[in-house]
């Protein structure tokens, strides 16, 4: 639909942490990590491909209408996709790609390459809703050949009279490098905020899931949320990993910043959106 740029840190460094040992401190906390830019596309979900990959339909969400309301709005089937993994082709059909939305953003235009062309309600609802949309930092490491890829969302401040509570998404992708099957059993989270606070949070799996990540579906990919009562923070953590043949390790989340910014509005561009319930435990 159209580019991000957006700047990706690669933390895939060696591990010399003692085993079993937990930092209290983001991994790699001093050491700086410099990073490259790189070019991000806002994408939409083929139908016909949902049933093969292992990634939420609705991970792309937003804000209620009321300031008081947990409830958050998605837009089903918007994915980002970094350049290096986009790979050409051509067709000749006039609707390439079944989506409820592609039709309201694209119109065919056969005399023109690429033959689709954007309509002016992509261009009204790409500036609507793009500072729910933007991606900014990505984030990346690699632990006993499992990368793990994060990439944060500021969604918006809801203010009470005795408080302000920011929300964030986060999107993770998991991808098994190596040749074994290796399952996500556990996660724990450390999330600091900048009012002072440090919270701990544990759990079995993901999203209700503990995954397997073997040669024939190496990937798997979820969002969560989190909500903070001040305007900034940081989170990292670890899943804990059981590999086919028994060992257990602990794969390092990347430690990532949540920042907030001005605020420009409170309610995405309808799309057809779907309305699901906001939870309060990190994934």
């Amino acid at each position: 639909l159209f580019p991000w740029l957006a700047r990706v840190y690669d933390r895939d460094i060696p591990n010399k942490r003692p085993k079993n040992s937990e930092p209290e401190v983001p991994e790699g906390a001093g050491k700086e990590v410099k990073s490259k830019t790189h070019t991000f596309y806002q994408v939409l979900i083929d139908a016909r491909d949902c049933p093969y990959i292992r990634a939420q339909a609705e991970a792309v969400t937003f804000l209620g209408n009321q300031d008081s309301s947990r409830s958050l709005y998605a837009i089903p089937g918007l994915d980002y996709v970094a350049h290096e993994d986009i790979i050409p082709y051509t067709t000749t059909e006039k609707q390439p790609l079944q989506h409820e939305l592609f039709d309201k953003f694209l119109v065919y235009q056969p005399e023109k390459d690429p033959p689709f062309g954007a309509l002016d309600t992509l261009r009204a609802w790409q500036k609507k809703n793009h500072p729910w949309l933007e991606l900014s930092d990505v984030h990346k490491e690699t632990t006993e050949n499992i990368r793990v890829t994060v990439i944060p969302f500021y969604m918006g401040c809801r203010e009470s009279p005795t408080s302000s509570v920011y929300w964030w998404r986060y999107c993770i992708r998991l991808e098994n490098l190596g040749d074994m099957s290796v399952q996500l059993r556990e996660r724990h989270w450390r999330i600091f905020s900048l009012s002072g606070t440090l919270e701990t949070v544990r759990g079995r799996g993901v999203v209700g899931q503990e995954p397997v990540l073997s040669r024939n579906l190496p990937a798997f990919q979820y969002s969560s949320h989190v909500s903070l009562q001040a305007p900034s923070g940081h989170m990292w953590g670890t899943f804990r990993m059981e590999r086919e043949d028994g060992y257990t390790f602990d794969c390092r989340i990347p430690p990532f910043s949540l920042e907030s910014k001005g605020d420009e509005g409170t309610t995405p561009a309808p799309a057809t959106p779907t309305t699901t319930t906001s939870t309060t435990g990190s994934e």
